[in-house]
């Protein structure tokens, strides 16, 4: 081995001895240079702090030069500055503050970089012992006008308040800047003259600007005309500025005024903890730190072409895009996902298809001849299917839909995105809905109990291009979320009614091609009496007029199911770790009937018209115990129900009732108590009483 160089050997240990100084007892000011921007810094000074005498003097600049440190330099011109010293452990803790105010500066609020310092000075704090100079600290002083130091504490600032503590506006029916609102008297904008066209109809309650309104429980409130004042015996004491409408409209946190800087960010790291784990929520990230995006819709309903994919979140989107803007998108192939693991990576396998029938997708809005131009593909659905292992991703899946389109073709495209996350170990086995009750938006789960091949769910129609029924495709309906769907059937001039009812007939139970459904959303496919409820399906009305159902009457058909109504009542089912689990308690469908007549114009030409059939979902959520019916007293004495009186009975004892929601149950009965006890104490120190035990 041979020996180091000699330079770089002395330029460390050199270094080393600089370092060790305080260690070995010398004085050293830490730092020892500032620029101060404020009223005041600090600094430390370590090393052997004994016996040792702090002193500050002010420096002349020369040309605009620092001048070194001296301790001759020393003078006592520092009146508007302050020297603190104080003593720590091993150290000296040095303080220099401005003593005097800011008045004098004038700040420009337009443009607070342009203007020069209004204080620039040096100053010199020096560490002597016994006349000898061991250290320096110097400070290089340049404060702007426009600084925080500058401002006076007395100056008139507008204060922005903190909308959490704010109710919704002082007049929330003003709707319109800079003009007046018909109705709306608190309009500050509304002349006199204006204000009375319509004094008499003004908006009232809290739209109208009585943003504090007075309930009637409160003492300060006048009492109903009808109500004898002695009503309510008991009363709450409650500021007027403790509205209820507190923060009604405020959603998120409060921002301060942003400072000026000079310094601007112009981009900001994307949040990676990837390499950790995902979590759900997550966005999933790319091995070039960006995110996996996939279109997505907004809540705006506007389309998304470069939306975070979020981990462990299903989403079945569609997108409108024009042909002309539209790009062939085929980054998925070389695209490689960080999967959970430091270092990990997970590539897509990607399978294609080709469309079978383009119209579904795509509405041409011009017909384009061949020009020789070769034909380009454009995807018109994405299908992803991500595999999850606890916090990571093993597999990701992509089936494409392609249609091949010519390269100058106009129009409107309908593209599908899927993104839905399953197990590493899970097969073809159903997906439940929720654990043990059903979770919203997931799909109603159902069962055939008379086909061996078991469907899963109950769908709806999902249209497109010309909305025919022969094109449309099927979604399942989600629990919780009501829908209306439909779609056009096509009616030609040679079918009748007969045949037009049956096909409507058809088309309408191919929605729901179950048996039952799932009480649950985790009930077993394989047990029907693991929790499973039978459909019931009504019976269209009996419209039997006596004529044969297959002749029109004067070209109209009568009675043609044209609506399939599906209501589903469901219910709380209790709660697992304080979640509720709801469950389906019942499942109806129902026909709804219409007279229809082909509408072909003056002459009938050899061309179908078009029969609108749609279905309905609504949910009825129903309580899970039935409401207490009235008593013989509620039905007999209606003067004591609250809804009908001016005088509620049950509120007489306001504040210590279950009405009060101000305070906890249990604190308001102990003050209720501790009344009462008063009150008895009262009685027994009364006149009446005292005579009794003297007799």
């Amino acid at each position: 081995m041979g020996l180091p160089p000699p330079a770089p050997l002395l330029l460390g240990l050199l270094l080393l001895l600089d370092v060790l100084r305080p260690l070995w007892g010398d004085l050293v000011f830490i730092p020892a240079f500032i620029r101060m921007t404020g009223p005041a810094v600090s600094a430390s000074l370590v090393g052997g702090t004994e016996d040792v005498t702090v002193s500050l003097a002010l420096l002349q600049d020369k040309e605009g030069l620092l001048p070194t440190p001296a301790c001759g330099a020393l003078t006592n011109e520092t009146g508007d500055w302050s020297l603190t010293v104080t003593p720590s452990v091993s150290a000296l803790d040095v303080t220099v503050r401005l003593e005097r105010g800011l008045q004098g500066c004038s700040a420009n609020e337009t443009d607070p970089f342009s203007e020069p310092p209004c204080i620039v000075q040096t100053l010199l704090v020096s560490a002597s012992h016994n006349s000898s100079c061991l250290a320096h600290l110097l400070i290089r002083v340049e404060i702007y006008a426009n600084s925080s130091s500058a401002r006076n504490a007395s100056e008139n600032v507008t204060v922005i308040p903190n909308q959490v503590y704010q109710p919704l506006g002082p007049c929330p029916c003003n709707l319109t800047a800079g003009a007046c609102d018909v109705r709306c008297c608190c309009d500050q904008e509304c002349s006199s003259d204006l204000t009375g066209l319509f004094r008499e109809a003004c908006f009232t309650g809290v739209f109208g600007g009585d943003v504090n309104p007075l309930f009637d429980q409160l003492c300060s409130a006048q009492g109903a005309p009808e109500a004898p004042g002695w009503f309510p015996f008991l009363c709450v004491q409650s500021p007027l500025a403790n509205s209820p409408f507190l923060g009604y409209f405020y959603h998120g946190s409060v921002s301060s005024r942003p400072q000026a800087s000079a310094e601007v960010y112009l981009h900001t790291d994307l949040r990676d903890f990837s390499d950790f784990g995902y979590k759900q929520g997550d966005p999933i990230m790319t091995v070039d730190k960006a995110y996996f995006t996939i279109p997505q819709v907004s809540l705006a309903g506007q389309c998304l072409q470069n939306a975070p994919v979020a981990f462990l979140q299903n989403f079945d989107v569609q997108c409108a895009t024009s042909l002309e803007v539209s790009q062939e998108q085929d980054g998925i192939i070389n695209a490689k996902i960080k999967n959970g693991v430091l270092g990990g990576i997970v590539t897509p396998r990607v399978i294609y298809e080709e469309a079978t029938d383009p119209d579904k997708f795509i509405t041409r809005t011009e017909t384009l001849l061949s020009n020789g131009s070769a034909p380009r593909n454009v995807n018109v659905e994405e299908h992803y299917i991500f595999r999850w292992n606890n916090n990571t991703i093993s597999e990701i899946n992509v089936k494409i839909v392609r249609v091949a389109i010519n390269a100058h073709q106009k129009g409107i495209m309908t593209q599908r995105f899927t993104v839905k996350f399953l197990s590493y170990n899970s097969g073809d086995e159903k997906e439940f809905s929720g654990n043990p009750g059903y979770q919203l938006g997931k799909p109603v789960r159902a069962l055939n109990a008379n086909r061996v091949n078991n469907v899963t769910t109950l769908h709806l129609w999902q249209s497109a291009g010309r909305g025919l029924c022969t094109s449309a495709t099927f979604k399942p309906i989600l629990f919780g979320e009501n829908a209306l769907s439909g779609c056009l059937l096509e009616v030609g001039t040679s079918e009748n009614c007969t045949q037009l009812r049956e096909n409507a007939v058809e088309l309408l139970d191919s929605l729901i091609q179950a048996t039952h459904v799932a009480m649950r959303g985790n009930s077993n496919y394989n047990d029907p009496s693991d929790g499973w409820v039978e459909i019931i399906r009504a019976d269209a009305p009996d419209t039997d007029t006596g004529a044969d159902p297959s002749v029109s009457v004067n070209g109209i058909c009568t009675d043609i199911p044209a609506r399939l109504n599906v209501r589903i009542l469901s219910s709380d089912a209790g709660a697992v770790e304080g979640i509720t689990q709801q469950e389906i308690l019942g499942i109806e469908t129902r026909l709804s009937l219409v007279n229809w007549q082909f509408q072909c114009g003056l002459t009938c030409e050899d061309k179908a018209d078009l029969f609108p059939v749609s279905a309905s979902v609504q949910f009825i959520k129903i309580p899970a115990q039935l409401p207490r019916p009235p008593t013989r007293f509620q039905i007999n004495f209606t003067e004591y129900d609250c809804n009908r009186n001016e005088v509620c009975w049950p509120q007489l004892l306001y504040p210590v009732t279950r009405y009060y929601q101000g305070e906890p149950y249990s604190q308001c009965m102990a003050k209720g108590l501790l009344l009462v006890s008063f009150f008895m104490l009262a009685v027994f120190l009364s006149s009446p009483w005292a005579r009794t035990c003297q007799v």
